[in-house]
């Protein structure tokens, strides 16, 4: 059989993102809520939501706080 017959990949495929529906195995993000992406070596260390934020909460709390200038409010 011809390797063509097999090969049933199209060079360019067209999506139609207006008929795309949302995940519904996927948890709602939270209101307020900031997604980043952490580096695979940083990830191996924290693998869980409640791991990061802890470590985070532990670093805000040791950080001298600074308060920033007020915004001049416009008259």
């Amino acid at each position: 059989m011809p390797t063509n017959e097999l090969d049933d990949l199209q060079p360019e495929y067209r999506f139609d993102y207006r008929q795309a529906r949302r995940n519904r195995f996927a948890k709602p993000v939270k209101q307020g809520s900031l997604m980043v992406v952490l580096d695979p070596d940083v990830a191996q260390v924290f693998t869980s939501e409640q791991s990061v934020n802890a470590i985070l909460r532990a670093l805000i709390q040791a950080m001298p706080h600074i308060t920033k200038p007020e915004a001049e409010t416009i008259r």
